[in-house]
């Protein structure tokens, strides 16, 4: 099975994106998704994020995502270290999925694709773009969270311009009409090329 890797910073639309591919049957991993679960339910890593960050980094059994973001998002050094600890179990996770999965490709949406190289484990990237002005307006509506806090986060991943390098299809992200018949455009063709 082709491995599709579908990537955009904060507020591209890159859920909305990979949802479009659900709809059209094609298995869809949201790697942050399983991040969540997996810093949940794992007891390794539960114990190594406490600790990096202190018994704060949960409420109960939960993670406080909010405590977390506020501290790795602030620091690069800090979100490496999360990232080191977090990451390799979810690649773990995804290849156990992929081989449970059936059809000619499945999409891999991960925020960080370029960034941590686990794009050269795809056989195809797909990067989803919108201007910064629209994706911050989409982050604050959709998170209530700080301006700033949306800037952090911006800051800590690739521009649009240095991810384009990179990518085999760019798909702009402004209208949803127009997002869906680009979808299904790069649907055949990956369909076809499998």
């Amino acid at each position: 099975m082709k491995i599709v890797g579908l990537t955009g910073g904060i507020g591209s639309g890159k859920t909305t994106v990979a949802n479009l591919f659900k709809e059209l049957g094609v298995p869809v991993y949201i790697a942050d998704n399983e991040a969540k679960k997996l810093m949940a339910r794992s007891k390794i890593i539960k114990r190594h994020l406490i600790q990096l960050l202190g018994k704060k980094a949960y409420i109960g059994n939960d993670i406080d995502r909010a405590f977390i973001a506020k501290k790795i998002f602030s620091d690069s050094e800090l979100l490496s270290k999360v990232n080191h600890i977090v990451h390799p179990k979810v690649a773990s996770h995804f290849k156990r999925w992929v081989s449970k999965q059936a059809g000619p490709y499945c999409i891999k949406e991960v925020a960080i694709l370029f960034e941590t190289g686990s794009y050269k484990n795809c056989d195809a990237t797909i990067l989803i773009t919108a201007p910064k002005g629209v994706r911050l307006k989409r982050v604050l509506t959709r998170d209530g969270v700080s301006e700033e806090d949306v800037l952090n986060r911006m800051d800590n991943q690739w521009s649009d311009k240095k991810k384009k390098k990179l990518a085999d299809i760019v798909i702009e992200n402004l209208d949803l009409s127009a997002i869906k018949i680009e979808v299904l455009k790069v649907h055949l063709k990956l369909s076809k090329t499998s």
